[in-house]
């Protein structure tokens, strides 16, 4: 079998981990592309993880590459995907994977006509402990689910980061927030409707970025809530808790996709309080596995584009509701 061959697109720091991840997988980066190839970064990031700096993003996708990898800033995300499964690569592509519905649309479009994997980089999917709580939200150990409460925040301190860049696509629900959202939808399904609110900057909710958010998803017997921010204090809150009829379940760190610490869920049930562990596992790995046997034909994709365009789906609703101020039914 030959080596499953990687593009990348940018020096993010999330390539850091993505790197490692497609080595331990059995791939190889064969090539950067970056906005300025003539930079230092550019040339000390390639040398320090050993990549063939090629040139810019419209270079790597031109390159003798399988598929790309595309952590770029939110809005660039749509454009280079496109390009990219036009050009007959497969795609990994970060989230959010667009920025709306009819972006993601696009890209699922895009997929089928082309045939290639498209899937968005949501790692943490592919740990064991979530595994664990989709087993407890329905199969019953827990009751009928009544609640839901899923949050992800943290402080960024620098300033000229794109996250606080409207134009860039930027805010606390596209980059924390979606976990929540999407973990929520993994245990629920698809909510009916959602409410929202929340803290912009200075240019309010026309021009300015939410700054931090929270909103409710109205299930038939469930509420879910859901929070998120870049104005917390450090050090960040990964948090979620089930409520069920017959017990709870507690659970700090879930969305980590790589940690050193083992994840710990406490459950609480009529025979009292009782601890699981799952050990430290890197799910990037596991993820990027699981994309390069899905585009060999080995496996069938876990999370086709069609969940995507779902998952935008709740997104634009969520930052809808905080605009108005009033309930955003889901559009199917």
């Amino acid at each position: 079998m030959t080596t499953f061959r990687w593009g990348i697109l940018g020096a993010a720091r999330i390539a850091r981990a993505l790197i490692p991840a497609i080595r331990a997988s059995g791939g190889e980066v064969v090539a950067l592309g970056v906005r300025d190839p003539a930079s230092d970064h550019a040339r000390t990031f390639s040398q320090e993880w050993n990549v063939p700096l090629v040139g810019g993003y419209g270079d790597v996708i031109a390159a003798d590459v399988d598929a790309i990898y595309n952590p770029l800033p939110n809005d660039l995300h749509l454009p280079w995907t496109l390009a990219a499964l036009h050009a007959g690569k497969h795609a990994l592509t970060e989230k959010p994977l667009t920025l709306n519905a009819a972006e993601a649309t696009q890209l699922a479009d895009a997929a089928q006509q082309t045939g290639r994997t498209l899937l968005e980089a949501f790692a943490y999917r592919f740990q064991s402990h979530v595994t664990r709580l989709r087993e407890l939200a329905q199969g019953g150990e827990l009751g009928e689910l009544r609640a839901v409460t899923a949050t992800f925040g943290f402080h960024m301190s620098n300033p000229d980061d794109f996250r606080w860049t409207a134009e860039k696509g930027g805010g606390a629900l596209y980059d924390v927030g979606t976990y929540p959202v999407n973990l929520t939808r993994l245990l629920l399904g698809e909510p009916r409707a959602v409410t929202a609110q929340a803290r912009w900057t200075g240019g309010g909710p026309e021009r300015g970025v939410d700054a931090g958010l929270s909103g409710l998803l109205h299930y038939p017997q469930a509420l879910a809530t859901i929070s998120c921010a870049f104005d917390w204090t450090e050090p960040s809150t990964q948090r979620l808790t089930l409520t069920g009829t017959r017990g709870t379940v507690d659970v700090d760190g879930v969305f980590h996709s790589h940690t050193q610490h083992p994840t710990r869920l406490r459950i609480t049930d009529a025979t009292g309080e009782r601890t699981e562990n799952f050990p430290p596992f890197n799910a990037y790995a596991a993820m990027v596995t699981h994309f390069q046997r899905a585009a060999r034909g080995e496996e069938t994709l876990l999370y086709p584009p069609t969940e995507a365009v779902a998952h935008a789906r709740v997104l634009d609703a969520l930052l809808d509701s905080a605009r108005k101020g009033s309930e955003v039914k889901i559009q199917r």
